[in-house]
């Protein structure tokens, strides 16, 4: 392949429409613009949803309440049937799912259910998994691991270095410090 032997693909170019090039062609006079009116003028276009001036459907509608879709998690969901085609003793991820394209587009996790029978012993590691599948697989010698969640932006080493340290601070520390601001509470009263 050269440079000078790139092509377009096949469809994507094609010939422009000739318009006003006599009657017989089809597309003379109005161009197939019609006659008259604002879309048969040069630039005269409608923005979407616009009723000549008239109260416009979306605006007329009742607007109320919270909406989730923006928030809502989809998760792809393998049956153990899909898992058959992999040999025993498999580590089955996600990079391997998409990699049979068992997992396909952008997701924010995986669901294993039990639709079928699992044939042979798997380690499985999914988001979410129904006790049917698990129970399905703990019969046929495999092994399940729910993976951790990591959210997005936050540092967790950080987080569990904090919470770490929360927990190592024994309870008599706490109350002590606790009545110690009481006291100087009382006392910027006073003052």
């Amino acid at each position: 392949m050269r440079l000078h032997n790139l092509r377009p693909r096949p469809g994507a170019r094609h010939r422009v429409k000739r318009l006003g090039c006599g009657e017989s062609s089809g597309h003379g006079k109005t161009s197939g613009k019609g006659h008259k009116g604002q879309k048969a003028r040069s630039g005269g276009s409608i923005r979407l949803g616009f009723e000549g001036g008239q109260m416009p459907l979306i605006r007329r509608l009742p607007k109320r309440g919270f909406n989730n879709a923006a928030f809502h998690k989809n998760y792809a969901i393998v049956n153990l049937t899909d898992l058959n085609e992999f040999k025993a003793g498999t580590v089955v991820d996600e990079k391997l799912l998409r990699e049979a394209n068992l997992v396909r587009g952008n997701v924010f996790g995986i669901k294993l259910l039990a639709n079928g029978e699992l044939k042979h012993a798997l380690k499985i590691e999914v988001d979410k998994v129904s006790d049917s599948a698990k129970a399905k697989i703990d019969q046929a010698g495999g092994t399940i691991t729910i993976r951790e969640r990591r959210v997005p932006g936050v540092d967790h080493e950080k987080a569990d270095e904090t919470t770490a340290v929360k927990t190592a601070v024994p309870a008599s520390k706490k109350s002590t410090t606790g009545s110690r601001a009481k006291a100087k509470k009382k006392t910027s009263r006073k003052g």
